[in-house]
This record gives C-alpha cells, sequence and structure tokens, in this order.
C-alpha cells in the first residue's frame, strides 16, 4: 500500500469526461512521474489530489487517511505540499519574507497578512527561514526583492517555501515549464538533492521527458483520461501504447 492511493476515480465536466476509473499507487519515499498528451487530464487528476476539485466516483487515501471533503488548506496540513505551474510567491515581498510565510503558517496553523511586519520579531520563524535559504542555495538572495528574481530561483524559491511546511508528499505540476535549459538542468538537480537529503515523495507532472527520465523512478501515463499504462522509466520509453498516445497509430 503507497502513502498515495487514488482507485477508481472519475470526473465529468458536463458531457466530458476528464477522468475514468484512475488508480494510481504512489509507493513512499519514490519519486512517481504522471505523464501524457494535452488532454489526457493529469491537471483534472492533479486538483483531484489536492481538494480544487471533488471526483464524482472514487477515492484518494492519503497514508490511510481520505483527502476528499477536505479543503486545500486541510490537505496541506495532512502533509501535501503543491508546486503550482507558475510559481506561487509574494512578489512584493523579499525572499527571506517569502519563506518566513509558510513557516509562520505551519507554526500557527493560519497566516494572517498583517502579521508581515511583526515577522521579524520572531526569531526562531527567521532562523527557520534563514537555514532553509541556505538548504535551497539562496543565502545571499535573502532581501532580493522576490519579483525580480529568474523563473529558475522563482521556482527555487516555491520548493523551498513548500518543503519548509515539512510535507511527506510534494506534488509538482510541470515545475519547469517555461525555463530555459540551464535552469531546467538546476532544478533536477535540486529535486535529486532533496530526495537523496529528505524522507519525502515526489510525485511530478511534467511535459519534457528529459525531466521524466531524470527523475522518476515509477512511471504512470494517462491517455483520455485513463491510465494507459505504469511501469519503470526503461520499460515506458519504448512502450508501444505510449509511443501510439503520443505520436499516433503510424508509430
Amino acid at each position: 500500500m503507497g502513502i498515495l492511493e487514488v482507485k477508481d476515480v472519475g470526473k465529468r465536466f458536463g458531457g466530458l469526461q476528464a477522468l475514468g476509473n484512475v488508480n494510481l499507487d504512489v509507493a513512499e519515499n519514490t519519486v512517481h512521474a504522471i505523464i501524457g498528451p494535452n488532454g489526457a487530464g493529469k491537471s483534472t487528476l492533479l486538483n483531484c489530489l489536492v481538494g480544487k476539485l471533488i471526483p464524482d466516483t472514487g477515492s484518494v487515501m492519503f497514508d490511510g487517511q481520505s483527502v476528499l471533503g477536505r479543503t486545500p488548506y486541510q490537505i496541506n496540513q495532512m502533509g501535501i505540499s503543491r508546486v503550482f505551474q507558475t510559481p506561487e510567491i509574494f512578489g512584493d515581498l523579499n525572499v527571506l519574507e517569502n519563506m518566513m510565510i509558510p513557516i509562520f503558517a505551519k507554526r500557527d496553523g493560519a497566516f494572517r497578512l498583517h502579521a508581515i511586519e511583526n515577522m521579524m520579531d520572531e526569531k526562531d520563524i527567521v532562523e527557520a527561514a534563514e537555514k532553509m535559504l541556505v538548504d535551497m542555495n539562496m543565502a545571499d538572495k535573502r532581501y532580493m526583492h522576490a519579483a525580480a528574481m529568474s523563473r529558475g530561483d522563482k521556482r527555487r524559491l516555491e520548493i523551498g517555501m513548500c518543503l519548509a511546511q515539512e510535507p511527506r508528499l510534494l506534488l509538482l505540476d510541470e515545475p519547469t515549464a517555461g525555463m530555459a535549459r540551464a535552469d531546467t538542468n538546476n532544478t533536477i538537480d535540486l529535486l535529486k538533492q532533496i530526495k537523496d537529503e529528505r524522507d519525502i515523495t515526489i510525485a511530478i507532472i511534467e511535459h519534457d521527458m528529459h525531466v521524466v527520465f531524470s527523475l522518476a523512478e515509477r512511471i504512470t501515463v494517462l491517455a483520455q483520461g485513463t491510465p494507459l499504462v505504469e511501469d519503470t522509466p526503461d520499460n515506458i520509453k519504448g512502450h508501444p501504447k505510449v509511443r501510439e498516445a503520443y505520436l499516433g497509430e503510424a508509430a
């Protein structure tokens, strides 16, 4: 039994079936990739995992507990953090202040924007944020305006903010989208480091096969809202059903 179990999940939008009988079992302390062509249902599935959508059928279990009916905030408190396709940071704040916010929320169970001006008085939160910035190799950018950073650094900051919440499962929605190759490779290296150094499970949705095959230990391929195949990266690469889903029957 994996840390994340999806059983017979279905989701429709009117007459469109976005997901149909999706089953997924993500083993603890692994990197599991979910891939598929555009319209395969990857983002819909991810939104069902984090409470943004409620499946019409099926169940989603995290560490033996159902996530269905819980708010995204409650699911986050269970130990699931999500990295969005577009980096979700506070552009008007500096890097250190950004890193302090999830640590503050983790400790107090909530965060109020008016508390920002008082955060610097919280010595334990400042120290924890400084340590995470060191771990993310961003200590030299602590006072930099977050909006002024490169996309790669914004992503690095967002991943650090997620890790500051001490999750057991990190969900990544196309973490290298829009990045130059150098930033993509730096993100791959960062995720490898996180996997090696932390007790964490990673599930990643990604179009870039270089990223997928650099990181994943298991891969699930979705096509038209249903799982097509799940296997190791080596077996996925030349799988005829995967080639057909991506390239058409002529492949």
